[in-house]
């Protein structure tokens, strides 16, 4: 599992300050428990622009997302789980430029791992790996999938968002 620490050389020093919190209260509002590695990373980077690429939920649009986008994929034969705030819900946490949505989805035992709506493929695209280590792979280039960019130069371009 990685910290906010491990991510500052990707996308620089961190952009929001204790927003943790206000991750754990929308989450508590669902009654879910979201990964410790989420609410620290999405408290510290989230409501971003990543590269022009990827954007990426954190407190001040992650229910407004959820709400919006979460119902209409719910709603799709493509995506095979309810989504939150759904009870046992999927959640949504972003998505890239190509319309691709990215989930953190509830595993037995109280894990979540990454997957992925794909939308030029129209499938699903499931990982066993957790949030913080996808997201930092993602980043660093080093998933071998086509549909994520091979990046320019490191640290990303990391553009403020307010939702």
């Amino acid at each position: 599992m990685k910290t906010v620490g491990d991510f500052v050389a990707l996308l620089g020093a961190p952009v929001r300050h204790d927003e943790g919190r206000l991750i754990e209260e929308v989450a508590s509002t669902w009654s879910v428990t979201l990964p410790e590695d989420f609410i620290a990373v999405a408290g510290a980077y989230g409501d971003t622009v990543v590269s022009d690429y990827i954007y990426f939920c954190g407190a001040r649009t992650l229910r407004g997302y959820a709400d919006g986008m979460g119902r209409l994929l719910e709603a799709s034969r493509t995506v095979p789980h309810v989504v939150l705030p759904t009870p046992g819900g999927a959640l949504v946490w972003g998505n890239t430029i190509e319309g691709d949505q990215l989930f953190l989805v509830p595993r037995e035992g109280g894990t979540w791992t990454v997957s992925a709506f794909r939308r030029g493929w129209a499938d699903w695209h499931d990982t066993d790996l957790g949030f913080s280590d996808w997201f930092h792979l993602a980043l660093a280039g080093g998933t071998a999938t086509e549909w994520l960019p091979q990046w320019e130069s490191l640290p990303h371009c990391v553009e403020l968002n307010s939702g």
